[in-house]
């Protein structure tokens, strides 16, 4: 007589999100908004820390886009730019947030992609991927064009905005 099949395990429930939240809170990430043009070709832009660099050959990136966030029906599919911020540009992060007043942002004139003036660091991107991820799609991009400068990063850890100073020596001089 063959055995009776064993049950599925359950699955364990998952942690509480506000839970989650917290503890990924204690995870110091850096500070970036992805702008993007609108169906009329206006700039617009969501401060976002969930981004990755996946691919060196092809050269590809990764941004977490929020299902309830203003722009995930706008981004996926849209050529982006990822500007990472330095750390006097907190205003700009929290515009974008949704959070700020009095701040104008300044556009990089000659863009192909609209991208902040003098960002830290800029990856403009061809629209590449999407991936259901959850409460989130996560959106790769095929980089087409890039530039940094030096200065300081803006952070976030902890449910507040810092900075990280800019190293003196790092490994590019092993690569």
């Amino acid at each position: 007589m063959p055995a009776a099949p064993l049950p599925a395990p359950a699955r364990p429930a998952g942690p509480d999100p506000g839970a989650l939240r917290a503890c990924m809170s204690r995870f110091p990430t850096g500070v970036t908004v992805v702008t993007f043009g609108d169906d009329e070709g206006a700039p617009r832009g969501a401060t976002m820390n969930s981004f990755t660099s996946v691919s060196a050959d092809p050269p590809l990136i990764l941004v977490s886009v929020a299902r309830r966030a203003r722009c995930h029906r706008q981004l996926p599919g849209r050529p982006f730019c990822v500007n990472i911020l330095g750390a006097e540009q907190e205003p700009l992060a929290r515009l974008f947030a949704g959070a700020g007043e009095g701040t104008e942002p300044h556009w990089a004139a000659g863009a192909r992609v609209p991208r902040l003036a003098n960002p830290l660091a800029w990856i403009e991107c061809a629209p590449w991927r999407c991936y259901e991820g959850g409460d989130h799609t996560l959106v790769l991009g095929r980089v087409t064009g890039l530039g940094h400068r030096d200065g300081d990063a803006l952070t976030y850890a902890w449910s507040r905005f810092g900075t990280a100073a800019e190293a003196t020596e790092g490994v590019e001089h092993l690569i």
